[in-house]
């Protein structure tokens, strides 16, 4: 419960905004995403996981599209972050479905599990490429906590 009020909490400062991923009936968590500040301003990074017995649904690829659509259009920032494993295949196929540029892999960048340094790949789409990018194509209805429209 304490995590979820510190998500809660960095939520409503806009310090971090944390989602649950549910199943169609709302009664299942299958992952968890996010639209993370620790780029700066100007900027914000998806964040995404998926159950295992959920992969290969297309769900990493709906929810990343969506965040894209509300970090561009609702936060109106100029660059959005998905950074990930290498070998994470699936997870790397996501910004690249969503027309996202592989800007970098930058070498024993992040502690992995077994506190070895792992790689870490670093995609990007830009506010001039992002019209005419799947990822502004995906149809959301986004609401703010008292819900009011905001896309």
């Amino acid at each position: 419960m304490q995590v979820l009020r510190g998500f809660r909490g960095r939520f409503d400062l806009g310090q971090d905004f944390t989602y649950g991923i549910f199943d169609v009936d709302e009664r299942q968590v299958i992952g968890g995403t996010g639209l993370h500040t620790r780029l700066g301003k100007g900027a914000l990074e998806i964040g995404y996981w998926i159950r295992a017995d959920h992969i290969n649904r297309g769900l990493a690829t709906e929810v990343a599209a969506a965040l894209t659509r509300v970090a561009f259009q609702a936060y109106d920032v100029n660059r959005v972050e998905i950074h990930c494993d290498p070998q994470n295949v699936r997870s790397a196929a996501v910004p690249r479905k969503l027309g996202f540029t592989h800007e970098a892999t930058l070498r024993q960048r992040v502690p992995g599990s077994g506190g070895q340094l792992r790689d870490e790949m670093i995609w990007t789409l830009l506010r001039n490429d992002y019209p005419e990018s799947p990822a502004a194509r995906c149809q959301i209805k986004a609401y703010d906590a008292i819900g009011g429209r905001i896309i």
